[in-house]
């Protein structure tokens, strides 16, 4: 079983099947420029992931120093040489990819059901405090690490979607926006024509990678529709994979990106299930505990959201009920007493599935993805 986001250093080695959520689901998620895209919501399916989210928040949100308590969130991934990013010494908190992610699908909820619930959570958490700080350094914050297992794209999309809510509820977003514009310059800056182009994983300069130069397609792509910004269009053609889908999707809506990026995402439907039409990652297990995979199950499911988002309705019918049945294995299988979700997700747990925050908010993202486009 292959990793859903294995990271194959050499760009040589990139696949169809790696960037079945990152590759070309970058080139058509364009659905966050503040707008939400017209689509029915299921509501119990909302209640649900409402439930995941109040476990998720009063269980791990420290609302002293805006970060998640209680489990490793990909901590050596966002680790220099020297220093751990966003870390405290003292304490088991790490602020890392997942975290972003969390910020990401609370904000993605409110934003579909409607609830202000956790209004409070973009200003109180470390990000937001450090975006409303105009003093903030973030070259030092996030120690240069531009990798996809590091922070700072996932920091632009999280502060993106935290802005998206703002400006829908009429409040002011310029903080967050102007956060999300210094860090993309950050990364950008890392881009130079060795390899043939691309970014490096980190300032440090030792490598490139796919899924590094796939998040930065992404970032430019969704950065010009944004803010029209022509240096962000530029940075998108020079994506290293599918920029011309990219660019070409952008400008004229040509709908044979959608049929190329169908192939990976159905792809990764026929070969990253576990038989049984259920996401499941090559460390997942329910019979014996091991390590946590990435928890890249829900990062998909929400990618496939924002892919429907933009592709339209007669697109959606293909992946309706397998957005279902995700739901569905996080609700009867991975969902414990106490609302929190474990790692395992496509069989009962017997003793294996392991409860994190990064494993609830897995779950929460596959929730909000078929509260619109899975069966009610």
């Amino acid at each position: 079983m292959v990793d859903i986001a294995t990271d194959f250093e050499p760009l040589a080695y990139y696949n169809v099947i790696m960037r079945s959520w990152k590759s070309l689901l970058a080139a058509v998620t364009f659905a966050c420029a503040g707008t939400l895209v017209g689509a029915s919501q299921c509501q119990a399916t909302l209640n649900t992931a409402i439930g995941v989210a109040n476990r998720l928040q009063s269980e791990y949100f420290n609302t002293a120093n805006g970060q998640y308590t209680g489990g490793s969130l990909w901590t050596d991934a966002v680790k220099t040489s020297n220093t751990p990013i966003l870390q405290s010494s003292s304490t088991d908190i790490s602020y890392s990819a997942h975290a972003q992610n969390t910020l990401e699908d609370l904000h993605n909820l409110m934003l579909a059901s409607g609830t202000d619930q956790y209004s409070a959570v973009a200003d109180e958490s470390f990000i937001g405090r450090s975006a409303l700080n105009p003093n903030t350094n973030w070259a030092s914050l996030l120690g240069g690490s531009n990798d996809d297992a590091g922070i700072e794209k996932w920091v632009v999309l999280s502060l993106w979607k935290m802005a998206d809510y703002k400006a829908n509820r009429g409040l002011s977003n310029t903080a967050y926006l102007n956060a999300a514009s210094t860090i993309y310059d950050i990364i950008a800056g890392q881009w130079d024509s060795t390899c043939g182009g691309g970014v490096w994983w980190s300032t440090a300069h030792t490598y490139k990678n796919a899924i590094t130069n796939e998040l930065f397609l992404l970032l430019s792509a969704q950065g010009y529709l944004r803010n029209k910004n022509l240096t962000y269009l530029e940075n998108a053609r020079k994506g290293v994979i599918a920029s011309g889908l990219a660019y070409l999707f952008a400008a004229t809506g040509n709908s044979t990106l959608l049929d190329q990026a169908e192939i990976t995402l159905d792809a990764t439907m026929q070969h990253l299930t576990a038989g049984t039409n259920i996401l499941k990652e090559s460390c997942d297990d329910a019979q014996s505990g091991g390590p946590v995979c990435n928890q890249d199950q829900g990062v998909w499911t929400k990618h496939l959201q924002y892919y429907l988002d933009m592709a339209g309705p007669a697109r959606v019918g293909k992946y309706s009920a397998f957005l279902g049945s995700q739901e569905s294995a996080v609700f009867h299988f991975g969902t414990n007493a106490n609302d929190d979700v474990g790692s395992v997700w496509y069989a009962p747990n017997q003793g294996g599935s392991i409860f994190t925050p990064k494993t609830s908010a897995s779950g929460l993202a596959a929730h909000v993805a078929a509260a619109k486009y899975g069966p009610c």
